[in-house]
């Protein structure tokens, strides 16, 4: 296995990241978190690319921020490893390909954020989630606050926040922070096939929904309208689309 922080492949479309400090359940640190921001640059440029998964090798897919280096400098470590975590959501929230999580074991802290800042989440069974934050006496960061009362209201976001209860996968599901919940042993394939399919959708059209439904609870109905005009009309206007309904009709002819 490789002895950098963050695996990455591509291959198909698809560009994997997997957190790689499999000793720690890949605890974030200045080194990890620099190497995703490295990583996210990067496929924010690739136009090959069409998917992105977030995992992570070993037990876990991350549970949480490396406390052993905020012992020793708290401020200054929290600091080395906010502000490039803080890039990656940022480029991970803007990319127009879709991103998803696929997450096993535990997810922690800044665990939990990466999964948020994702499109798309799938778990394996019996994954354990912990916001985690307030039990080292933190607020939290990755942003987190920004996305889990827009999953959960904010009611119930302040509860997972404040009390710091663990749950298990299934009730991730019942809450809505993830999309799907899948035998350990089937997520690796699960999460494959999931992506391969993302992969083969239209991008352009990708794009537009992504931006479209990551700005909707910020725009009024009036704004949200002109935008949903403007990207159709674009996506209308590429061969992609003719192409698509001609497919489509013939797809009906042959069933007649």
């Amino acid at each position: 296995m490789s002895d950098s922080p963050l695996v990455v492949e591509r291959a198909a479309g698809v560009a994997q990241l997997r957190f790689n400090r499999p000793d720690v359940l890949n605890a974030l640190d200045a080194g990890l978190a620099n190497a995703l921001l490295e990583a996210c640059r990067s496929i924010a440029s690739d136009s090959a690319v069409r998917v992105v998964v977030l995992g992570g090798n070993g037990r876990a897919f991350m549970a949480g921020g490396d406390l052993a280096a905020m012992r020793r400098a708290p401020v200054e470590a929290a600091d080395a490893l906010i502000r490039p975590l803080h890039a990656s959501v940022q480029l991970l929230s803007e990319m127009p390909v879709p991103v998803l999580a696929s997450v096993h074991g535990a997810a922690a802290g800044a665990g939990i954020s990466l999964m948020l800042a994702a499109d798309l989440a799938i778990a394996a069974e019996g994954t354990r989630f912990n916001f985690a934050y307030t039990d080292i006496a933190a607020s939290c960061d990755g942003g987190a606050s920004w996305a889990l009362p827009r999953l959960l209201g904010l009611r119930k976001a302040l509860e997972i926040a404040l009390l710091c209860e663990s749950f298990d996968a299934t009730e991730a599901l019942r809450l809505g922070l993830l999309n799907r919940v899948v035998a350990a042993e089937r997520l690796a394939a699960v999460t494959d096939d999931l992506a391969a399919r993302l992969a083969r959708r239209e991008p352009h059209a990708l794009a537009h929904l992504k931006r479209l439904l990551r700005l909707a609870g910020q725009q009024s109905l009036e704004a949200q309208l002109q935008a949903e005009r403007a990207a159709f009309l674009d996506c209308a206007g590429r061969p992609e689309f003719a192409a698509a309904v001609d497919g489509f009709f013939a797809r009906r002819a042959q069933r007649a």
